[in-house]
């Protein structure tokens, strides 16, 4: 005779709902291994963090290889600056809106940020510049009402 084999107290990040409650066959959990100090810290640091390199990216185009200079570092800090503060505002704001809006939101974000990025090098026509901006804030516009359309439910509300 067949035996159901013991199981440890770990979990698959699954569980079966029960019969009549309406969530459906399976539920997920949510598994939270940080503080909620953590993640305050990491909603800031993150965006830093991304914001400092992208800061020395667009330093290191800016200056096409010569020697850095103080208006060097000046353009980096305060590209830091805003884009720190431009991510942080997309990554706490968008999820607040309807999907359309939070793709939209991510479509000027990605758009502006790869246009001025590339936009430091001199190296190509303002009308090239615009119109691959556009096209890859597009595609992750896109992706993102993508992502967001397939976890909500009906409604609209998140699944999570």
């Amino acid at each position: 005779m067949a035996h159901s084999a013991p199981v440890s107290g770990r979990t698959t990040g699954r569980t079966t709902g029960r019969a009549g409650t309406g969530t459906g066959s399976w539920q997920r959990r949510s598994l939270n291994l940080f503080s909620d100090r953590a993640h305050t810290v990491g909603r800031w640091a993150v965006p830093l963090a991304i914001g400092l390199v992208y800061g020395y990216w667009a330093a290191a185009n800016a200056r096409h290889g010569g020697p850095i200079t103080a208006g060097n570092l000046v353009l980096g800090f305060v590209t830091v600056i805003v884009f720190t503060v431009a991510m942080a505002a997309v990554l706490y704001l968008a999820p607040r809106l309807p999907r359309e809006w939070h793709a939209f939101a991510w479509f000027l974000f990605s758009g502006a940020a790869f246009g001025f990025l590339v936009g430091q090098t001199g190296h190509f026509d303002a009308r090239w510049l615009v119109g691959v901006s556009a096209g890859i804030g597009a595609i992750i516009g896109l992706l993102v009402f993508y992502w967001t359309y397939t976890h909500e439910d009906a409604e609209g509300h998140r699944i999570n």
